[in-house]
Parts: structure tokens; sequence; C-alpha cells
């Protein structure tokens, strides 16, 4: 029996391994321009760039570093609002990934971006809202 637990953790810490090489992988195939693409398809629809300027969603303008659930005159979910977020890219990137279960009770009616290349260009786009 203890063989199986550790064959099984084993696995798990390998396969835990390839995630995190993964996702360097993709953050080193960023593509800012790609990623300007990605919001226009993927976000701009309920989220602007511009900085005061909010759609059904809040600005982007300024996300990476900023406290979740703070922009001014945006609606948020109580369960947002009580996340304790700050939207670095690690957070970002798993919200985007999956954002129901990542704030379960969240608003955002977007079911996610499950490509890690096209979420890294993604942020990476995101890094230049300043």
């Amino acid at each position: 029996m203890k063989t199986m637990q550790r064959a099984a953790s084993t696995v798990f810490g390998l396969l835990a391994v390839l995630g995190a090489t993964a996702s360097l992988e993709a953050r080193a195939a960023a593509d800012v321009a790609k990623g300007g693409d990605v919001f226009a398809e993927e976000c701009a629809e309920c989220h602007s760039v511009r900085e005061g300027k909010n759609k059904k969603g809040p600005s982007m303008f300024g996300v990476v570093g900023r406290k979740a659930a703070t922009v001014p005159d945006a609606s948020y979910s109580d369960a947002l609002k009580g996340s304790g977020l700050t939207w670095t890219p690690d957070k970002l990137d798993a919200y985007l990934a999956a954002p129901k279960k990542f704030v379960p009770g969240g608003k955002m009616k977007y079911d996610g971006l499950a490509d890690a290349t096209e979420r890294a260009s993604l942020l990476a786009y995101l890094a230049t809202l300043r």
C-alpha cells in the first residue's frame, strides 16, 4: 500500500512539474500583439482598455497588480468583492482559464480561455495597459 501511495505521490509531483513547465513555455511564447488580438476577440465586448471607461465589465486598464473589484462605477459580484484577490499574472491566468471555478459565485459570463499560450499573450498585452 505504501508503495502505491509513493507511486501516486510521484506521479502527482511529476504532473505538477509538467504543468508548471507548460505554463513557463506558454509565457515564453507570449506575444503582446497576439494578446491584443485575443483581447479583441474574447474580451472587448464586455471590457475596455481605456482608463475610466467601463462597459458591462470594468476597464482592464491597469488590471495587472490591481486589487480585484476596485474600479469605480463597475459592478461586481459579492464573491469577487469578498475574494481579497490582487490581480497578479498567476491569478489572472487562473481566473481567465476558468472564471467560475476560480471565483465561485462570480458573475462574469465567460467560460474561460483554455489555450495557455493565448492566455499568456493576453496577459502580456494586459501588462502594457498602464
